[in-house]
């Protein structure tokens, strides 16, 4: 602690800096590689997108040389709040959740940036603990989906026969279109990889496919 806190009293980065700046690049790093970890072993939708994942580590990485570099100057810290502010991301967020997970690697690179390690380790390892007690108590074991499928007469009866099995389903929508039908369904399934797989293995059933669905009337 005590070299930590004698190289945190430099008013500029210079050579003597070089290991202090080491030290919070890898521990950002480290830090940003759990977030993933996190991210991905309490992921629920259909889709993981590993570019996003990686996109915590990124945030975690970068955040946390700016913070170093403007911590001990106003000027500086100024600045970045200027160029900051005309930033845009264009860049839409499926899961309302997801933005949670942004702001914790933003908040991570910011502490370890700041020479925060003590607090970035308690803090980091806190919010973990309460996303896995989270998904412990209100997650449910099976989760909610739109099933769009586009079948047969034939495949219609088929899919029907298997959607009986699942614990909850609902038609919302269903369009006759020549040869083909197109059908909407709201359903409750567990392995929903599986489920899909079982589906387009039906005679007549000629395209499926899952989206996550949050309902607040379930």
């Amino acid at each position: 602690m005590n070299f930590i806190d004698s190289m945190f009293k430099n008013q500029t980065l210079g050579p003597a800096s070089i290991p202090l700046i080491l030290l919070t690049v890898l521990a950002a790093f480290g830090v940003g590689v759990f977030i993933y970890w996190v991210y991905k072993k309490t992921f629920r939708g259909v889709m993981f997108s590993n570019n996003f994942a990686l996109t915590l580590i990124l945030m975690t990485v970068i955040t946390a040389p700016v913070v170093l570099c403007i911590r001990n100057s106003a000027a500086l810290t100024l600045g970045m709040v200027g160029a900051l502010s005309i930033v845009r991301f264009r860049t839409a967020l499926k899961d309302p959740l997801d933005t949670a997970y942004m702001f914790w690697a933003l908040t991570m690179g910011i502490l370890l940036g700041a020479g925060q390690f003590l607090l970035a380790v308690l803090t980091v390892a806190g919010v973990a603990v309460v996303i896995f007690v989270l998904r412990m108590i209100i997650t449910k074991s099976e989760d909610n989906y739109l099933l769009v499928m586009r079948v047969s007469a034939v495949g219609e009866a088929n899919a029907q026969k298997l959607l009986t099995k699942v614990r909850y389903m609902q038609l919302k929508n269903k369009t006759m279109n020549g040869s083909h039908i197109e059908l909407t369904y709201e359903v409750r399934i567990e392995k929903s990889e599986a489920f899909l797989n079982k589906l387009l293995s039906l005679e007549g059933v000629k395209e499926a496919s899952l989206v996550a669905y949050n309902s607040e009337t379930l």
